[in-house]
């Protein structure tokens, strides 16, 4: 075929412009032009220079390929996200402005000092020849060239020149990282008192008026909205459902028996002591001679005296691991010893000793000490194993003959899932779901596959069977949509339970941080700390069982002046007071001086590269045109 067209091929090409002349008057030129430049759409710019959607889709399938490689097993769908997408246009524009920035900077990165580099930097150590050359070889197996790879590292290298200043040369020194940390985990010794909602549950007795009002709030109907549901029936073809169906014989099994004798037979099985004379394989041939007598002598000995071979073996055997055991080698089946040494064994009876055997390792000496297995197991002990084999095997191959059927019929009469389930005697079940799987379900209704299917505009509008999809191996399942019920507000009747809690809740929510502001006020004008709870410390690496949030509010109130006050909501919706008695320096235990300062100098080296980074895309004028929440055109 494709000979025949390489031979014709003036033919061919004027056929092509018969087909794409007419096209071009029937859909005008414009149309083509739009076609062609809707890949060219541009959804960024650097210095007036585009980035077009074609080459961000192309940017998020390399961001999503190195995912993969990272993560083989994991959901596909997980990587088909706005917030993926986001890092792959961001990554982009971030290359095209440390490119515009190289340029508009002319920095360059000599031959020499790639290749001063490439010689003495430990990430390309895999990468050298013993000579400091690039290995051709590797290179060539991820689809390189060394002229691919020599340009890529030049560029990244320019790229990393572009920040090297700002990163290269943090100006953070010991006594800022001592006060940023100073601040940072400072410890404060406070006085307590909490106001539980929990206390004033009781006191709370909403009206009817009440409930309906907050049942109708807007802020609040979302917390008793239904999801969207759907009841449903399916079908599943797999093998547990197929091997139920087969009826099998005495005679069949019995048979299967027999053509796999092999594996009904307990492996046979060796005991052995040797002595070694260690002669290595590319050991010169009159050391091997040597040792080949040597073995020689010591085999005469051995058959004169069959019973003296374990101590024959501890005064003489090279083996350092069984020497001492008089040679025992236990037990062993085909396959644990190199095979010169294997067939010997095996060709010898308990109690016979071999003649000189030659390995690689050198010249052995052989005596089998016992002999087991070999015995074929009986039929009827293995009965239920082997019912089992052939009921799968045969319920295997029904699968794969039905497989395709199942799923042509389910598309062909797709106005109902029983002629499908007839065809192997099926269950039509049914269920209720939803478009997230139920947690703790499993099985096909776990399978977001089939909910995506489920919930398509055409099942739920249309009502007919969906495809037949798998959702595990050797499962296939269709499923119709009977009733379809949308996101939807209930009653008040049907959840006024539910409401009446919600709005107690919040209501002595309310009635306790009201409670806990009037008693702040009280206690500042008192200025006591009568009635708080005993002093304890806190701090952000010591929590002290307040919540994150809590210690943040009492850490960044003014403590100029003590006993200073603070009060604020806590996560449970409840209200802490605070009074602060005294200020203490962070614990030195938490972090050393010198660590302090490591990660201060690299939090704020991170800092000013991103401030520098920031500023050079205003520098060079980097837009972003494209919305980001909205997906990229399909992969």
């Amino acid at each position: 075929m494709f000979e025949f067209v390489r031979t014709h091929n003036r033919l061919f090409m004027f056929v092509l412009l018969l087909l794409v002349l007419p096209a071009f008057v029937l859909v005008g030129v414009e149309g083509y032009s739009s076609f062609m430049a809707e890949g060219n759409s541009s959804v960024a710019s650097v210095n007036g220079q585009k980035i077009t959607q074609t080459e961000w889709d192309a940017a998020h399938r390399q961001q999503v390929e190195r995912l993969r490689a990272q993560m083989p097993t994991a959901d596909l769908k997980q990587y088909d996200t706005p917030e993926i997408k986001k890092e792959s246009l961001d990554s982009l524009v971030r290359e095209r402005v440390m490119q515009t920035a190289a340029v508009k900077q002319h920095l360059i990165v000599s031959d020499e000092r790639l290749q001063a580099l490439f010689r003495s930097d430990p990430e390309f150590a895999f990468l050298r020849n013993p000579d400091g050359t690039v290995n051709k070889s590797l290179l060539t197996a991820q689809g390189m060239s060394s002229e691919m790879f020599a340009s890529r590292l030049r560029q990244d290298l320019t790229l990393r020149q572009v920040m090297a200043g700002v990163s290269d040369s943090p100006l953070a020194v010991s006594a800022n990282s001592g006060v940023a940390f100073d601040a940072l985990l400072q410890r404060r010794e406070l006085q307590l008192q909490r106001f539980d909602p929990r206390e004033y549950l009781a006191q709370i007795n909403p009206s009817q008026a009440d409930l309906e009002a907050f049942y109708k709030d807007p802020a609040n109907s979302a917390r008793f909205q239904l999801p969207e549901s759907a009841e449903i029936e399916y079908v599943l073809l797999n093998l547990d459902a197929l091997q139920g169906e087969i009826k099998m014989g005495d005679e069949e099994l019995r048979k299967y028996y027999s053509e796999n004798e092999s594996r009904y037979t307990v492996a046979e099985e060796r005991r052995a002591s040797h002595i070694l004379i260690k002669a290595e394989k590319d050991a010169p041939a009159d050391e091997r001679a040597k040792a080949r007598a040597k073995a020689a002598e010591l085999l005469t000995q051995a058959r004169q005296n069959p019973a003296g071979f374990a101590d024959l073996a501890r005064k003489n055997s090279q083996d350092e691991g069984s020497a001492a055991n008089g040679g025992d080698l236990d037990f062993f089946a085909r396959g644990a010893m190199v095979k010169p040494f294997e067939d010997a064994a095996f060709a010898l009876k308990s109690g016979e000793i071999s003649n000189v055997v030659e390995s690689d390792f050198g010249y052995h000496l052989i005596q089998v000490t016992g002999v087991r297995g070999g015995e074929r197991k009986s039929f009827e002990s293995v009965r239920p194993q082997i019912e089992q084999e052939v009921r799968r095997q045969l319920a295997q191959k029904r699968y794969t003959e039905l497989a395709e059927q199942f799923s042509n019929t389910v598309y062909e009469q797709s106005d109902s899932l029983k002629p499908a389930a007839d065809l192997a005697k099926l269950k039509v079940q049914t269920a209720s779901v939803q478009r997230q799987p139920a947690p703790g379900v499993a099985g096909p209704l776990a399978s977001p596959k089939l909910l995506e299917l489920v919930f398509s505009e055409e099942s739920v509008r249309n009502k007919r069977n969906t495809e037949a999809v798998e959702v595990g191996a050797n499962q296939l399942v269709a499923a119709r949509v009977i009733k379809h019920m949308p996101a939807r507000l209930p009653a008040l009747a049907d959840v006024q339970g539910q409401v009446r809690a919600q709005l107690v809740q919040k209501l002595a929510g309310e009635m306790a941080i009201k409670k806990g502001q009037e008693r702040l006020e009280a206690i500042k004008a008192s200025d006591t700390g009568a009635g708080l709870g005993a002093a304890v410390v806190v701090s952000r690496a010591a929590l002290g069982g307040l919540s994150p949030s809590v210690v943040k509010a009492i850490l960044s109130a003014d403590a100029s002046k003590l006993p200073a006050y603070v009060g604020t909501k806590d996560d449970e919706g409840g209200y802490v007071l605070a009074r602060i008695n005294k200020l203490l320096p962070r614990d030195p235990v938490i972090i050393d001086p010198k660590r302090a300062a490591q990660q201060y100098a690299q939090a704020w080296t991170t800092a000013e590269s991103q401030a520098y980074y920031e500023a050079l895309k205003s520098r060079y004028k980097t837009v972003i045109k494209a919305n980001i929440a909205a997906p990229a055109s399909s992969q």
